[in-house]
Order: C-alpha cells, then sequence, then structure tokens
C-alpha cells in the first residue's frame, strides 16, 4: 500500500472467512456503516479492497471483496485492519480531531489536553492529562486543537 496511511482510519477488521465464496466477516469500529456500501474502497497494509456486497449478521458484517472469490482467498485476509479516509461531517466529531486537543471551561479555565477518548455506555468520554474524564456531552464547542466545556460545578473535583 502507498506512504498515505497516517491520513487513513482504522474502521474495521477482518475476522475470518465466511462460507466458501470468499466472504469475510467484518467487525467494525465505526457506526459509519456506509463504509461498507457497494463499490467502497477499503485500504489495508497489504491491498486495497473493493466492497462488491455487504449485510449486517449478529455484532458483525459479511463483507464480499472485488476479486476475493474463494476461501482461500479469504483466509488470507484474515486479521488484517481496514482503514478508509476520514469523512468530513461539522456536525461530527472525530477521536482522531479530539486527540491532543486543549480543554477549556466555557469561563477559560484550562483542564488539561486530551489523551484518550474512552467508550462508555451512556457517553463516550475524554481522558485528560491531568487524569478528568469529561463525558463528551458537555463539550459545547469545538474548534481544531481547542475543546470548550460546559461542565457541572464539581466535576473536575472528582477522585481529588
Amino acid at each position: 500500500m502507498s506512504g498515505n496511511s497516517y491520513q487513513l482510519l482504522e474502521i474495521g477488521s477482518i475476522k475470518r472467512a465466511h462460507g466458501l465464496m470468499g466472504d469475510v466477516l467484518v467487525k467494525l469500529v465505526t457506526n459509519r456503516f456506509e463504509r461498507l456500501d457497494p463499490g467502497s474502497s477499503l485500504s489495508t497494509d497489504e491491498r486495497n479492497l473493493i466492497v462488491v456486497s455487504s449485510s449486517p449478521h449478529q455484532d458483525n458484517w459479511i463483507v464480499h471483496f472485488q476479486g476475493v472469490d474463494t476461501k482461500d482467498a479469504a483466509d488470507e485476509l484474515r486479521g488484517l485492519k481496514l482503514m478508509a479516509p476520514p469523512i468530513h461531517d461539522s456536525d461530527e466529531l472525530w477521536v482522531h480531531e479530539l486527540m491532543g486537543a486543549s480543554v477549556r471551561e466555557v469561563d477559560g479555565t484550562y483542564r488539561g489536553t486530551v489523551v484518550a477518548v474512552l467508550s462508555n455506555p451512556a457517553s463516550d468520554l475524554l481522558e485528560l492529562d491531568s487524569g478528568s474524564l469529561i463525558p463528551l456531552t458537555f463539550v459545547v464547542k469545538f474548534t481544531e486543537g481547542l475543546i470548550l466545556v460546559d461542565a457541572p460545578t464539581g466535576l473536575f473535583d472528582l477522585g481529588n
């Protein structure tokens, strides 16, 4: 594959072959299911793959890629990470955009830098270098490199 992988985001991985006709079982790590629409191009460290068809299957997807027409060919894809370019949507926040951003309260108080985004059933959490965890529901504004939050009183005192 080309050296542009730094611009790509991991969208899932190939778990195993499914059946005898080249289908594979894919575990997505995105809620953007259009990534698996027919004609979509996905990259791996080894090659580019074009989606021919896809359908949901339990918590995964059954996907058929162009040129992968046997179980042996599908077996060769096992374990590969699937990558795709970011989808630019001004109404959504993306993990890669949040990483390293400074976090300030609306009054200007600096609270830290985002070091991780943690999955949580109620709301994903921003983990700051200060150790604080902030639910994404409190984010009121995001500009490149800066996140403004309107956190309830006492949130930053938890755990101290």
